[in-house]
């Protein structure tokens, strides 16, 4: 999303994009190849370089990204200590898990994360916090 809303001739690097999230550059820079495999970011050499959005990146969607990256195969851990649930192969709460997964995943099939960095307001938002319990 960083990348989306900065302009087509900044080209932060690595670097700065873990300053500008306030994540570590480690993370950061193993989410960058992630996204470079995908060809969602091109990383760009030289002095002059850093890491810019792809066409395909502008089209991707929050759904399709998630997928990708989910690396769990179940939702629910069906494996501990002792070993394999005796329910596994009978048991449908995998199934109803993998389901509302994919429904989660589907509702974000036509959300761009172009468009969530490119969203416009009309000035801030007042916001009254108060610490006593509404009556």
């Amino acid at each position: 999303m960083v990348l989306s809303s900065a302009p087509e001739t900044e080209l932060p690097t690595t670097r700065e994009l873990a300053e500008m999230v306030g994540t570590p550059y480690n993370h950061v820079s193993k989410a960058v190849l992630k996204l470079r495999q995908m060809g969602l970011v091109e990383a760009i050499r030289g002095r002059s370089g850093g890491v810019r959005i792809s066409a395909a990146g502008k089209d991707a969607t929050v759904g399709r990204v998630l997928r990708v990256l989910d690396d769990h195969n179940d939702v629910a851990e069906c494996q501990t200590d002792m070993g394999e649930c005796p329910l596994v192969h009978e048991c449908g709460l995998r199934g109803a898990l993998n389901h509302a997964r994919e429904s989660f995943y589907a509702s974000l099939d036509n959300v761009s994360i172009y468009s969530l960095a490119r969203k416009t307001t009309s000035g801030p938002t007042a916001v009254t916090l108060s610490t006593s319990r509404p009556c």
